[in-house]
């Protein structure tokens, strides 16, 4: 299974490791400094299990060493013990316990990326980029997210109270009810002046059959005289199943590259392509929108969707997580997540570390933004993968800039902080405005498929 997205209510996990002096009767000499000194560990192991001041059960330390080694890979790479696993299968499944809420670890503290739609997080309006400092009387510092989860969710009906750090706010404290997380991946509605809008707010397993279902809805709903366009909104969307994503491009492509996914082995190369008589809209002019809280999977589709002049992408610079990771079950011990391989745009760019730059850069207004300033960015993550430039087999090809933007307004985009999540959508959303407005222009001035 490819994921591209981290789990719900558990991101990514970048671990500090601190280096202590071992003991000179562990510190074996190889020979063959290829192989993994498996004594060394075995020996450290041992050393902790007999001398630590608590006793430290053999199973702890073996998850924890295999965890320190994968987390130290990249900021997306993890080891998950059994429970673990199935926890992340209940969460892409779309129906789980908690509070509904991505996170991931910045600066050793857990920080939100977005909060689900219509979930207690997003009721309470915990916004992307708040810093989680305390879960009840514990404080997060220094914290695994797989801790800070256990901590978050319970029994529905169960209270929690978390302390958030919001830019230069004063802490402050946030009391939420645990529920069922049902999560709706995909909402739709016919704007006025027959605009299509369908929001995706993350890509699960429904992603597919619901975005087919909104599409075939509005047309239904704009017989006649049809639609005059379509936004898709993907602001907020942390991203999800590569499948998915690969899907909802498809429903708005005829054949040809969607994404591919290129790594080390020769397996880990392939191309997704969109299904020969796939787009369900032809003709119809489209829109994106997209935001800094917008990653993986909603950047394969921006960058689709843009690179094959299907769609025009509005909004500010995206998360930029162009990476695969791998999930490898290990029989009766959980599963490795590791990352694999990195994402390419049907042009050749890598999405890793840079995201997809707008072909309309439009900030949400101030007053619209959330409280705590721009997102920290996967750029910024410690031990993010660098973007390796534009993939071309030609030898001596040049690199396909992503934007004609003068770089000053590229940064522009890559630092303006997203709209608050209780706007998307509503009559006062200001980009929303923007992208419905787009479909006044001119043809000549919209993309056209190829």
């Amino acid at each position: 299974m490819i994921k591209a997205r981290p789990l719900v209510i558990r991101v990514v996990a970048a671990v500090s490791i601190v280096a202590v002096p071992i003991v000179s009767a562990l510190a074996l000499q190889r020979e063959d400094k290829t192989t993994p000194d498996l004594g060394l560990l075995a020996g450290v192991i041992q050393l902790v299990n007999r001398a630590y001041v608590h006793p430290v059960g053999q199973d702890a330390l073996t998850k924890d060493a295999l965890k320190g080694m994968l987390n130290r890979l990249d900021p997306h790479s993890d080891y998950m013990d059994e429970d673990e696993f199935k926890q992340m299968q209940t969460d892409m499944s779309g129906q789980f316990g908690g509070l509904g809420m991505q996170i991931t670890a910045q600066g050793g503290v857990p920080s939100i990326v977005s909060p689900i739609d219509d979930t207690p997080a997003a009721r309470a309006r915990l916004e992307p980029g708040d810093m989680i400092i305390k879960v009840g009387a514990t404080s997060t510092q220094g914290m695994s997210l797989r801790k800070v989860v256990d901590m978050l969710r319970g029994e529905p009906g169960s209270k929690v109270t978390i302390t958030i750090l919001r830019g230069k706010e004063e802490p402050f404290d946030v009391s939420l009810t645990r529920e069922i997380i049902r999560v709706a991946s995909v909402k739709s509605e016919l704007k006025p002046d027959r605009i299509g809008y369908v929001r995706i707010s993350q890509f699960g397993n429904d992603t597919s059959e619901g975005f087919k279902s909104a599409l075939t809805r509005l047309k239904t709903d704009a017989a006649g005289t049809g639609l005059k366009g379509l936004v898709i909104d993907l602001r907020n969307d942390p991203g999800g199943l590569l499948t998915a994503a690969v899907d909802v491009s498809g429903n708005l492509l005829n054949g040809g590259a969607v994404v591919s996914i290129r790594g080390r082995e020769a397996n880990d190369q392939h191309v997704f392509n969109a299904p020969a008589k796939g787009d369900m809209l032809p003709g119809v002019p489209v829109v994106v929108l997209i935001n800094g809280a917008s990653a993986s999977a909603s950047e394969i589709v921006a960058g689709a969707l843009q690179d094959r002049k299907r769609a025009t992408v509005i909004g500010t610079q995206s998360f930029g997580k162009g990476s695969v990771q791998t999930v490898i079950p290990i029989k009766g011990h959980g599963a490795v997540r590791l990352t694999t391989a990195l994402y390419y745009t049907p042009s050749g760019r890598s999405i890793q570390d840079d995201g997809i730059t707008p072909d309309v850069i439009e900030e949400a207004p101030k007053d619209q933004q959330i409280s705590g300033g721009p997102l920290v960015r996967e750029s910024a993550l410690s031990g993010a993968i660098a973007n390796p430039g534009q993939f071309d087999k030609r030898p001596g090809a040049a690199a396909k800039p992503q934007t004609d933007m003068p770089a000053k307004d590229v940064n522009k985009a890559a630092y303006s902080a997203p709209i608050r999540a209780d706007l998307i959508g509503k009559p006062e959303d200001a980009q929303l405005k923007v992208a419905v407005n787009y479909f006044d222009k001119p043809p000549a001035a919209q993309p056209s498929a190829r």
